[in-house]
């Protein structure tokens, strides 16, 4: 035999050998990987074994033994999905555009598998037919203060199915509702107009507090004047009774001569005036009547 092909023969085989060892090393760390499976707290893994329903194992370190079992690695975490928009027609013939949002989470891991298919595409299913129904007996114009009560009927009727699922929905938001263009124009022209007649409201109502606060002011501001004046007079009343009680006080020490003599004072200053009509009060005679006697009595 040729030695150098001796040589590449046994080289050959050398190589053939190490690839041998390679590929069964690979094979070996695949079923190694294949039977060895890390699940995270979150997760689980639905083993069928032959085609039957083993159960879910996890979390942690799982065995499976490939070739024999198959598994679906199902995530418990709570997921939502986004319905698109879905013409929905209310009660008064007015077609509306609605999307909303579904939350939901697996509970039954093995149910989520076995009982439905495609749990995604039924639930949006029934969410769509549910909210048409829903809407259909509201009217336009209470669809959007309705809400709250959308949203807890299609929570409610969800969950009615995919219980049997073993998956919860947690809840269902609406994220807009959109009617058609000519109803959004009237209904931004209503809003307008509303908000015009409060602002005429609310301008007559402080026209009306501003008038019933200046009328009040008034009638507090007259009885103020009123309540003065009633004490002005009073005290001039009091003056005047005080003034008089003092010249009655001081009336009483004058004696008739002293009378006499103021009535000549102001006869003097009546004859010092240029009248030539003079009045005279009755009792001036019979106050000038002592002086008379008393002339008489100087003549005897």
């Amino acid at each position: 035999m040729n030695p150098v092909l001796g040589v590449v023969l046994q080289t050959t085989g050398e190589i053939t050998g190490y690839v041998l060892y390679a590929l069964i090393i690979i094979v070996v760390l695949g079923l190694i990987a294949a039977t060895i499976k890390i699940i995270r707290e979150y997760e689980r893994l639905v083993v069928f074994r032959l085609g039957r329903l083993v159960g879910a194992k996890g979390p942690g370190v799982v065995f499976i033994f490939p070739f024999v079992n198959r598994v679906n690695k199902i995530d418990l975490r709570e997921r939502y999905l986004e319905v698109p928009h879905q013409t929905c027609i209310t009660k008064d013939n007015a077609p509306t555009d609605i999307d909303f949002l579904i939350y939901y989470k697996v509970t039954e891991a093995t149910q989520s598998v076995v009982q439905v298919q495609n749990f995604e595409g039924a639930s949006i299913g029934i969410a769509t037919t549910t909210l048409r129904a829903v809407v259909g007996d509201i009217p336009l114009d209470e669809l959007l203060a309705k809400r709250e009560q959308i949203n807890q009927v299609l929570r409610s009727k969800l969950d009615e199915v995919t219980e049997r699922w073993g998956i919860k929905v947690t809840n269902v938001e609406i994220r807009e509702i959109r009617p058609p263009q000519d109803v959004q124009e009237a209904m931004v022209r209503q809003m307008s107009a509303e908000r015009t007649r409060r602002a005429t409201v609310t301008e007559a109502d402080g026209k009306r507090e501003a008038s019933i606060l200046v009328a009040e002011g008034e009638k507090k501001s007259n009885i103020l004047r009123a309540e003065g004046d009633r004490q002005a007079a009073v005290l001039r009343a009091e003056g005047y009774a005080g003034a008089l009680n003092q010249i009655f006080s001081a009336a009483k020490g004058i004696d008739s001569k002293t009378m006499v003599l103021q009535y000549l004072d102001t006869l003097k200053a009546l004859g010092a005036s240029p009248s030539t009509k003079y009045i005279f009060p009755l009792e001036f005679t019979s106050l000038i009547a002592p002086l008379r006697d008393y002339g008489k009595q100087s003549d005897k």
